[in-house]
């Protein structure tokens, strides 16, 4: 089938007898053309159905009024907030968003970085790969003087703008309370040390255990991918373990779920077998049962600092460059997985 011609300001120029520079103004709604004519080519523009060459447009301007963002998944319900904290300060300034995730896979973000810097995207907000070495794949953006905004998951040494929260007093908060529980057999369950809010966490706990004179035992460390496959293997593993540990740290709320649905399974009481402690503050915390103790991660608060931050850069409010790391705002709530002494 032959695709129709597109049509421009030309041809509705022609079929008005204007002038092109007259139904360009008109188009863009400017007062310098009288309210009737704007009317009578905006009418004709919509049944003719003309499209604005918006990236023409920004080629000229030399902007192109949108921000990539690369994100590890979109499964989250963490990631979903910040995605959504990003979408409401990117929206209100006037930018689109062109979204890409990596799949866990270095490779892809590597991909998705290249191929949103030909996109030509105004700045960037990206959260690394399990697996992402460096930050080379970021250096195109550099080069240009791109702006990027490093979120959650990023490479603390760089020099980059991260936005993270404190990783490693959440891991110490989260084992502290667990010690004060009574635990003394703690079993963290996490993801690559390769990542920075992992391995900060594990530094954490093995802080707190430390500080509460408990040894820190490496068959007690287990390292997954944090998935609904791994709730279940860790609670295998952690079924095999003689004498059986009496807590739990997980440090993603949906395989602590899973977990301890697995434990219950095979008879194990929570908390007063195992005391639980999540991460992420998901919905799924809240219904669980018994609910799960976890460390609020205010996701939508981190997407609208990043898309702040990088916005203003844009505007000329602020210089990011300026600013290395902000650290938000997180707390541990207190449910009933984790309870063994005292009142809820």
């Amino acid at each position: 089938m032959k695709q129709k011609k597109e049509v421009t300001i030309h041809d509705i120029a022609k079929k008005l007898a204007l002038s092109s520079a007259t139904v360009s103004r008109a188009l863009q709604d400017n007062p310098t053309i009288n309210k009737k004519t704007r009317i009578r080519v905006q009418e004709a523009a919509r049944l003719l159905g003309y499209r604005r060459n918006i990236f023409a447009s920004s080629l000229r301007k030399q902007q192109t009024n949108t921000i990539g963002l690369i994100v590890h998944e979109l499964r989250s319900n963490f990631i979903t907030s910040v995605l959504a904290g990003i979408e409401r300060i990117t929206s209100e300034a006037g930018y689109d968003l062109i979204i890409a995730h990596s799949s866990e896979s270095f490779k892809k973000e590597a991909a998705n970085a290249a191929n949103l810097f030909h996109k030509r995207v105004d700045g960037l907000i990206a959260s690394l790969a399990f697996d992402t070495i460096g930050l080379d794949h970021y250096s195109l953006f550099q080069d240009k003087g791109i702006p990027v905004v490093f979120f959650d998951r990023v490479e603390e040494r760089s020099e980059s703008t991260k936005v993270i929260i404190d990783n490693y007093q959440c891991g110490y908060q989260a084992t502290k309370h667990l010690i004060e529980q009574g635990c003394r057999r703690i079993v963290m369950v996490t993801a690559s040390l390769e990542r920075n809010v992992y391995v900060q966490r594990f530094m954490g706990y093995k802080a707190a255990l430390a500080d509460s004179g408990l040894p820190f035992d490496e068959q007690h460390l287990l390292i997954k991918d944090l998935s609904e496959k791994c709730g279940v293997e860790a609670a295998r593993q952690i079924l095999d373990m003689a004498p059986l540990p009496d807590g739990a740290f997980i440090t993603n709320d949906f395989s602590a779920a899973v977990c301890m649905q697995h434990l219950k399974e095979q008879g194990v009481r929570i908390p007063e077998d195992i005391a639980v402690v999540g991460f992420n503050n998901d919905t799924i915390g809240r219904i669980v049962e018994p609910s799960l103790t976890t460390i609020d991660y205010r996701g939508q608060d981190m997407g609208e600092i990043a898309a702040r931050s990088l916005v203003n850069h844009l505007q000329g409010i602020t210089n990011i460059r300026h600013t290395n790391t902000i650290v938000i705002r997180s707390d541990l709530i207190i449910r009933k997985s984790s309870l063994r002494s005292g009142t809820f």
